[in-house]
This record gives C-alpha cells, sequence and structure tokens, in this order.
C-alpha cells in the first residue's frame, strides 16, 4: 500500500490534477466513519468527485482504495455507506475501461483490497444497515467476486427500479 507521506502521491493524478490532496483526504477519512446524511459531506464529496468523476477513474484511485478499505475495515460501528460504494464504483469503472492500467506498483495493493471488500461487509454484518449501505455492500461483494455486471446493476437500483422489479413492470416489450 502507498503510504500516505509517500511523495508518489504528488505524481499520481486524479480528475483534477495532481493527487498531492488524497492522503490528507483519506486521514481525514480515517476520522470520520460513521453515516453522513448530506453527500456533499467532506471529505467523500471531494474523494469521490476526484476519484470516480462521471465514472472515469484515475492512477490515485487505486493508490487511494487500499486506505479506504483498510480504514473500513479497521472501523467499529455503522460505516458510511460509500466505504463500500466508492471501491465498487472505482472497480466497475476500471473495467469497462474508464481509466489507465493500473500501475505496477499499485496493482498487488489493489487487487488485494478489492478482494478484501468481502472481509469488510463481513465485519460489519451486525450493524444495522439502511437501503444505501446494503445496496453498497451487495456491489462491494458482487465487485470483489469478479461480478462488475451484477454490481453495476445493484449500485444503480433506486426506488423506482425496484418498485418496477417487484411489480414485474418493464413496459411493453417487442
Amino acid at each position: 500500500m502507498l503510504e500516505l507521506d509517500d511523495p508518489r502521491w504528488s505524481a499520481l493524478t486524479h480528475a483534477h490534477g495532481s493527487a498531492a490532496d488524497i492522503p490528507d483526504l483519506l486521514r481525514q477519512l480515517a476520522r470520520t466513519t460513521d453515516p453522513k446524511d448530506n453527500y456533499k459531506s467532506e471529505p467523500w464529496f471531494t474523494l469521490w468527485s476526484s476519484l470516480c468523476h462521471q465514472d472515469d477513474v484515475f492512477d490515485a484511485s487505486y493508490a487511494a482504495v487500499p486506505h479506504i478499505v483498510e480504514i473500513a475495515c479497521k472501523a467499529t460501528g455503522p460505516l458510511d455507506f460509500r466505504f463500500f460504494q466508492l471501491p465498487a464504483a472505482i472497480e466497475i469503472a476500471r473495467n469497462k475501461g474508464n481509466g489507465p492500467q493500473i500501475p505496477g506498483h499499485l496493482a498487488a495493493t489493489y487487487s488485494d483490497a478489492i478482494f478484501r471488500l468481502t472481509d469488510c461487509v463481513a465485519l460489519h454484518r451486525r450493524e444495522d444497515w439502511n437501503e444505501p449501505v446494503l445496496l453498497s455492500a451487495f456491489s462491494a461483494l458482487a465487485v470483489a467476486k469478479g461480478h462488475q455486471r451484477i454490481a453495476e446493476a445493484i449500485m444503480n437500483l433506486d426506488d423506482d427500479l425496484i418498485e418496477k422489479l417487484i411489480a414485474s413492470d418493464f413496459g411493453e416489450q417487442s
């Protein structure tokens, strides 16, 4: 895992340029693992807009995922759903070709972090989960097991689509 004080963060990029700011955002994240009410809550808003911007990912995204998963695995108590959702979204985007290849020095820890999402979900299984946490956990499990299409489908579920699925209401089919 690329240590947070490693100078190579400055050579990595995200949607807005140099990733030199990501270590401080990850440190902030480690102090605030509880669920947030607002999608603009920091540091999540900046992490998301920097690391998975309009479904594009960056080399800094691959460096950040192991930290996000590690923070989630060490956290006690309820987690913000984005601990599962952001790594899953990054992996989905990567598999769709919406980012660069994983740099060699990040490949092993990134792959291990994606696999560790299963452990992370299991560590938090006894907590009460609202719908966003449940859907994000399912999506994280799906990417960890190599099912990106299913992960993306789960991530895109909303109240309207869930109701249509329950009612089997998909309109006219040709």
